[in-house]
């Protein structure tokens, strides 16, 4: 199905606008009308190519499944003889008895979290490398597969977002040689993820291009689509104005004497250093000095005054990080997340889906008294809580936290709060509606103006103190949230006052007592 037909999935006024930047991928109907999403196998299309996504030795047991039963056993042959396929490189062979006319191979890269970078790099040189192989055999049309294999444990939306964007660069400057593009996905998940990021890189109208500059990632590549390190470059400062005096036009080379040839040079190079800069063509200081000093500072700064430390609130030491930077660190979280069991953090209910609110945001629920009163691995608890929330910042959402009976508990890190939204990233701080935080006290209050002030008052401002479950209930309907018993219980003796809750899990009803008593 051409990608036009698609509904909108951006069909949100949240992010819209982008305040007057400039576009990374500003609308292009040409390019857009050559790409295609499709609910299905590549090699059940007639297309000029179909993409194999195998392994190093391309043999039928690591390719995508299904292809080489499709194909017929020729295709086994001729793979023998190719010699094999690097990481990142493609080959072409025959499609035998597919609809297709060829057959390209790729190999996708293995992933590691402290490899990102470099497997992001792989993986858009897979993609290049079969629309450049296709453009070479005079062919036009290919059907491409998810470049990636559970195996080999790339995460899927980060996997998702380096195809389409490097397929997009590569339309930019060849889509003349290209007519159609067909993204083939096999599962339910891969669909959705296609369909909700397609309309960032190939906006269909001012209004997606709009809203795409507020959620594509901080780092989408360079023209190729690659991920760049500024680490990695070679910087040279530029030549700085200097307006030289006016002076009488050197003699040339005809009219001086050959003996003084020489010395007329010599003096010309001494000339020309007079006004260059001593720091012209030398490298910025090292990446990691920098990062070096960077840290140092931190840590003097730590050493004395500490306003949050003094208030008992944690450390807030360490340099604050670039979007690029945060990005980063949230896919390597993520795709750790994805590779690991933490059902004994789920068993905790620290933190779970709720249904949505009154306004269809989905929400999350946060109970304060499972975390505080458990012995917890936080490490762990942070990738629980990336896996978690990572459907859910996509779009517009709700937190409530339920601070009931927490209230004698330590108060929290701040340090370790303000790396936990450095972790959860950018999209979460844009897309939270508010955080409902019920039963707060005191305590609580000046923590969450220290996270206001210290930490993060895009985030933290958000939040809405809530004193009883039948104001929270104004925000999130009760048949949307599991409460704990305890909290219906604790609400009963700190609000006191005439009237009943139903506990809307399992309808059981709790008397308020009268004021007197």
């Amino acid at each position: 199905m051409p990608y036009s037909y698609f509904s909108d999935p951006l069909n949100s006024s949240a992010g819209a606008g982008g305040d007057g930047v400039k576009s990374r991928f500003p609308v292009d109907h040409e390019i857009n009308s050559k790409i295609y999403l499709w609910r299905g196998n590549p090699w059940n299309l007639e297309v000029d190519a179909v993409v194999n996504s195998s392994n190093e030795s391309l043999d039928e047991a690591h390719s995508s499944p299904g292809l080489h039963a499709a194909a017929g056993p020729g295709l086994a042959e001729e793979c023998a003889t190719l010699g094999g396929c690097r990481t990142g490189m493609a080959k072409l062979t025959g499609a035998y008895d597919l609809p297709a006319r060829r057959i390209i191979h790729t190999v996708g890269p293995k992933y590691a979290v402290k490899y990102h970078t470099a497997a992001e790099n792989a993986l858009s040189h897979c993609y290049r490398s079969c629309l450049e192989l296709l453009i070479e055999n005079g062919l036009q049309s290919i059907a491409m597969g998810c470049i990636y294999t559970e195996a080999k444990n790339y995460p899927r939306e980060p996997a998702a977002h380096v195809a389409i964007r490097t397929v997009r660069r590569f339309l930019e400057k060849q889509k003349d040689k290209i007519s159609a593009v067909v993204f083939c996905t096999t599962t339910a998940s891969d669909t959705e993820i296609y369909k909700r990021l397609l309309p960032l890189y190939f906006p269909r109208d001012k209004h997606e291009e709009e809203i795409a500059i507020s959620k594509l990632p901080a780092d989408v590549g360079d023209e190729n689509g690659e991920t760049t390190i500024d680490e990695r470059k070679i910087r040279i400062k530029p030549l700085p104005a200097v307006s030289a005096p006016v002076q009488k036009p050197p003699a040339t080379l005809e009219d001086v004497p050959v003996s003084d040839v020489g010395s007329t040079l010599r003096g010309k190079t001494i000339q020309l250093d007079s006004y260059l800069d001593p720091t012209f063509m030398s490298l910025i200081k090292d990446p990691d000095q920098r990062r070096k000093e960077r840290w140092e500072k931190a840590a003097q700064a730590q050493g004395g005054f500490n306003f949050a430390k003094m208030l008992g609130f944690g450390d807030l030491g360490g340099p604050p990080l670039s979007a690029a930077e945060e990005y980063s660190l949230h896919s390597r979280y993520l795709a750790k997340a994805n590779s690991l069991n933490l059902s004994e953090i789920a068993e905790m209910k620290i933190v779970y889906r709720g249904g949505v609110d009154c306004e269809g945001r989905p929400v999350m629920v946060v109970v304060g008294a499972h975390f505080l009163l458990r012995c917890l691995d936080l490490e762990r608890f942070v990738l629980y809580v990336v896996k978690e929330f990572e459907p859910l910042i996509q779009k517009p959402y709700t937190i409530v936290y339920i601070h009931s009976a927490a209230s004698l508990q330590v108060q929290p890190d701040l340090g370790w709060m303000k790396r936990l939204q450095q972790i959860l990233g950018r999209k979460h701080r844009h897309n939270l509606h508010a955080i409902y935080v019920l039963h707060p006290t005191l305590g609580l209050k000046a923590a969450i103006f220290a996270l206001q002030l210290l930490v993060d008052g895009e985030v933290w401002k958000k939040v809405v103190y809530v004193d009883r479950l039948l104001q929270l209930f104004r925000y999130v309907p009760r048949e949307q949230l599991t409460i704990p018993d305890f909290v219906f219980q604790h609400d009963l003796e700190v609000n006191g006052g005439k009237g009943i809750i139903v506990d809307p899990r399992t309808k059981h009803i709790y008397h308020r007592p009268s004021a007197s008593v």
